[in-house]
């Protein structure tokens, strides 16, 4: 078998069983979270407009469409709720870094089938576990010089941990589910020039929601006896070789089974881009140890990975996208205001006098060591002070990641923050318990009506 066959092979056989308690109790975590930033996500005005225009689709189906009062067909509910995940830069991720977007992409394609089909709690909770093993390693494999050229990675990435999900539930055989994965690989497309643009910046937040759908549907048509590509993965023009410049195919089946892959799941804290968590981290810890007010900061060097200069150096952002996505925006408004609160990040804050005269401060430069020694995601933050004071400090495994991953309590004490005035603490009490004891329950559709509005 090839690598792709492989992949699908994996994860149809794969049985609830087989998951070490780990995996599950981390795979839990990230349904939390994913849940309750997507019901967050849902009060988002570019949310709303996707809920819209499935609700006016008239498409029919079992699957919540988060936040509001009806249902759809799987797929579409996975525009919907793909784009509520990754609304305001709250959706887990995998780290270190490989574009891929674990909730948004592979759990949110099994929520919707498993309502949809009426599949309990175990059989949703492998159907992710066995996505984001596939995920995971197709992104590693890709590497990271997709958004090089100019890919939004998880536009392309997520096609694949939708069909995933999707197909185990529909039980799709061996050759069914490396159609639907060769399916899925022509749905693989987004650009990221809008982190680059004065204008439509908003389209960042649907990429996550059309590749949940490009999954569930090219399942669904596998399951008709639709085909596609049986080597999308590894093939000569295949999603690896066309996207990357150096992809590391080894790695589509690297210790598949043995290594799991679903223990790099990393959950924010802050709504900001990823890149941007360690300069916050950085600069918190400084604050902490120097006792410092914004007024005395004279300037501010982050050094990190190229991409935070060619990605990540907006000085100028027009909408709070392109703010969430610059690191002297981000790290300028967590100076004076706690970035762990979604809704300190407001359009108000693009004209905050404060946040403007700090921006100009901040100076971004890769660092050689972390660039050396391969510490994605990490940040050395130097700050001088007026008073001639100055201090670095050094953060790779910022809170979240999985070398530091928030507690069972923080990430409540996140959906709990996230879902206020959403639903009742009643709700989030109910929904919290049904996921800590997803294998007990008979029907997911429990948590869907959970997750309703007006309920």
């Amino acid at each position: 078998m090839n690598a792709t066959q492989t992949l699908a092979h994996f994860a149809r056989q794969l049985r609830y069983r087989d998951i070490p308690s780990e995996v599950i109790e981390r795979a839990k975590a990230c349904m939390l979270d994913t849940l309750a930033v997507s019901l967050y996500g849902s009060t988002k005005p570019w949310s709303k407009t996707v809920a819209e225009f499935v609700r006016n689709g008239g498409s029919k189906g079992k699957a919540t469409v988060l936040g509001t009062k009806y249902k759809a067909s799987p797929e579409r509910a996975v525009l919907a709720n793909g784009t509520m995940a990754h609304a305001f830069e709250l959706d887990n991720v995998r780290q270190p870094g490989s574009g891929v977007h674990p909730g948004a992409t592979a759990f949110l394609p099994a929520f919707a089938m498993a309502e949809q089909v009426g599949a309990d709690g175990k059989a949703m909770l492998t159907a992710f576990v066995a996505s984001c093993e596939v995920l995971s390693r197709i992104g590693v494999a890709a590497g990271n010089s997709l958004e090089r050229r100019g890919f939004h990675a998880p536009g392309l990435t997520g096609t694949f941990g939708g069909a995933v999900a999707a197909g185990k539930l529909l039980r799709l055989n061996d050759k069914q589910l490396v159609n639907a994965l060769g399916i899925a690989g022509s749905y693989s497309a987004g650009l990221i020039e809008f982190s680059q643009c004065q204008e439509g910046a908003m389209i960042k937040r649907l990429h996550l929601g059309k590749a949940g759908e490009g999954g569930v549907t090219a399942a669904l048509l596998a399951r008709q006896g639709f085909a596609g590509p049986e080597s999308v993965l590894e093939g000569k023009f295949g999603f690896c070789k066309t996207f990357s410049d150096s992809p590391d195919l080894a790695y589509l089946t690297h210790r598949l089974g043995e290594e799991w892959e679903s223990m790099n799941i990393a959950i924010k804290r802050c709504a900001v881009h990823i890149n941007a968590h360690a300069p916050i981290e950085a600069l918190e810890e400084l604050r902490r140890e120097m006792a410092f007010r914004p007024e005395e900061i004279r300037a501010i060097t982050i050094g990190g990975i190229e991409k935070l200069m060619t990605h990540h150096a907006n000085r100028q952002p027009s909408d709070l996208m392109m703010a969430q996505y610059s690191i002297p925006f981000c790290v300028a408004l967590s100076a004076y205001y706690d970035p762990t609160v979604p809704a300190n990040f407001t359009e108000r804050r693009l004209k905050d006098k404060k946040i403007l005269a700090l921006m100009p401060k901040i100076r971004l430069e890769v660092d050689h060591e972390i660039e050396t020694k391969g510490w994605d995601r990490a940040a050395r933050v130097t700050i001088e002070l007026g008073d001639g004071r100055r201090q670095s400090k050094l953060v790779i495994h910022f809170k979240g990641t999985p070398h530091n991953p928030l507690s069972g309590a923080e990430v409540e004490a996140k959906a709990e923050k996230l879902t206020r005035g959403i639903i009742s603490e009643k709700q989030l009490a109910r929904l919290v318990a049904a996921v800590n004891q997803l294998e007990k329950i008979t029907d997911v559709t429990q948590i869907g009506d959970l997750l309703r509005a007006g309920k």
